[in-house]
């Protein structure tokens, strides 16, 4: 008994046409993308059952229907941290935002980490600024009288107008110039300055040339304190060290002795400084003969003894000043009148002791 029933025509169609429908599908493997976005992401750490949970899920879409596994479709905002990935926040198109880059990135940085460690810190150098027809002072090396053991090295500071960059321009002052008062002197004669610059660390003043003059370790010393002192008064900068260079190179030693590898601070007052200096007037001033005396003195008992001498006539006038304050620098002024004719007005201080002249200043003038 044959049980084959005929074929019919409508159910053959129909399974011709549903052949013919699944040869044009040509599903494509998205495993290569998922890969990528599952590296690209970091691991969930609060939620990791949504991941299993997410998994499950396209499993099962897929045993669902092979339609809609592979209809084509990019991915939506609706697929969740399983695309988007954690730590992103995904734009409405399903796209997710590149996230900046940190530290708790789970990909390792382009730059190598010791790259980072030793790359150089940001120096910021400034120019002096230029001004017109500034009054700077400049420091000198005069000597000290009445000194212990011997005649000491003292610093001695006098004023000048300068136009440009000051710090630059009172070094040149101090290097190439002879001062004014014949007591003076300065063992720097013979450097050429090149240029004066400013970090946040130090003030740099570079040399053409530095002086070649080889000193005891005090005179060193206190000459080295000569260009501290310029260039910080010039700057109106009295904490930010100095560091010295020749022609853009650190230098090892000044005049023999001092260390100047790292930049130099400013040295107390007491032990480079005069203990005695006249301000005003200046050097072969002329003036009238009233005539006001200023200056800085560390006195002990805020004591300055004065003498002012007719250098023609001979005649004398002399007596004593007191300044603002006793044992530490502080400012003294008196008042003269003189007649017509050169003077030289010395101010200095008197030991306790044995009542010795142990610091002087002076200056010559000339009194119309």
């Amino acid at each position: 008994m044959n049980d084959e029933r005929p074929a019919d025509p409508f159910d053959e169609l129909m399974r011709r046409s549903l052949r013919e429908e699944a040869d044009r599908i040509e599903p494509s493997d998205a495993l290569p993308e998922i890969r990528v976005r599952a590296h690209a992401q970091r691991p969930s750490r609060r939620r990791p059952w949504l991941v299993t949970a997410g998994v499950a899920a396209v499993g099962t879409a897929a045993a669902i229907s092979a339609f809609t596994v592979f209809n084509g479709s990019t991915p939506t905002a609706n697929d969740g941290d399983a695309v988007a990935g954690p730590g992103t926040t995904a734009t409405a198109s399903g796209v997710p935002k590149t996230p900046p880059p940190t530290v708790m990135s789970a990909e390792p940085s382009p730059v190598p980490t010791d790259a980072v460690k030793t790359a150089a810190p940001t120096v910021h150098t400034q120019p002096e600024q230029t001004v017109r027809n500034a009054l700077v002072p400049v420091y000198w090396l005069g000597t000290q009288i009445g000194a212990p053991k011997r005649q000491a090295t003292r610093l001695y500071r006098t004023w000048t107008k300068v136009t440009g960059h000051p710090a630059e321009q009172a070094v040149r002052v101090m290097t190439t110039r002879q001062p004014e008062d014949p007591d003076y002197f300065s063992v720097w004669r013979g450097a050429a300055v090149n240029s004066v610059t400013r970090t946040d660390d130090a003030v740099t003043v570079d040399f053409k040339q530095l002086p070649k003059a080889r000193l005891t370790a005090d005179d060193a010393r206190v000459a080295t304190q000569q260009l501290v002192y310029t260039v910080q008064g010039a700057l109106k900068d009295y904490q930010t060290p100095v560091q010295v260079t020749e022609g853009g190179r650190p230098v090892a030693r000044l005049f023999g002795q001092v260390d100047a590898t790292e930049p130099l601070g400013r040295a107390q007052a007491a032990d480079v400084q005069a203990l005695v200096w006249i301000d005003s007037p200046s050097e072969a001033q002329a003036l009238e003969p009233r005539v006001t005396v200023q200056g800085v003195a560390a006195a002990d008992e805020a004591v300055v003894n004065y003498e002012a001498v007719n250098l023609k006539t001979k005649q004398v006038q002399k007596s004593f000043a007191k300044t603002s304050e006793g044992q530490t620098f502080a400012p003294y002024s008196f008042q003269l009148k003189l007649s017509p004719g050169p003077w030289e007005i010395s101010v200095y201080l008197v030991s306790a002791a044995d009542g010795s002249i142990t610091n002087t200043d002076s200056k010559s003038v000339l009194v119309k």
